[in-house]
């Protein structure tokens, strides 16, 4: 069984799933990219044991990709607001739905569309060359990078 931290992993994914790879971590996440900011608006949209959602709060502040802020005194009372650590997760918030409205949708297909608000299109999300701009659907190649170990052979 996996433990809870991937500390021998050199790996920005494992790094990621730290952060967000609970399930009810990453649902918290996409609440709040969909506008949810106060504790009961997480509890009545997820359902889940309030000590488990002040938990996953509390994880994803220390993590900054929320910031607890208070909107009022007497008694105090605080909102959960994504930082721009939290926004940046949008893309893998919308890849991960795209790929479950593709193969795990219900038979009247996905309960939720991105759309551009400009155009009222359908937003896709794919992946774009960073030196030629050009849209990329093969020819993906991983190789090691400057935080990459060096093999221990070498």
């Amino acid at each position: 069984m996996l433990g809870r931290t991937y500390d021998s992993q050199v790996c920005s994914l494992a790094r990621a799933l730290e952060v967000v790879g609970e399930r009810w971590t990453l649902l918290i996440v996409r609440d709040a990219l969909l506008g949810l900011r106060r504790f009961e608006e997480f509890s009545e949209s997820l359902g889940l044991a309030r000590n488990v959602l002040t938990d996953r709060l509390a994880r994803l502040v220390d993590a900054g990709v929320l910031e607890r802020v208070r909107y009022q005194r007497r008694p105090d009372r605080f909102e959960y607001r994504l930082t721009a650590r939290g926004r940046g997760l949008s893309l893998p918030v919308l890849s991960l739905m795209q790929w479950g409205d593709a193969h795990l949708a219900g038979p009247d297909g996905p309960p939720r569309l991105a759309r551009h608000s400009g155009c009222d299109g359908d937003l896709v999300v794919g992946l774009t060359c960073g030196h030629c701009g050009q849209a990329v659907r093969q020819g993906v190649e991983l190789v090691p990078g400057p935080g990459a170990r060096p093999p221990d052979n070498a």
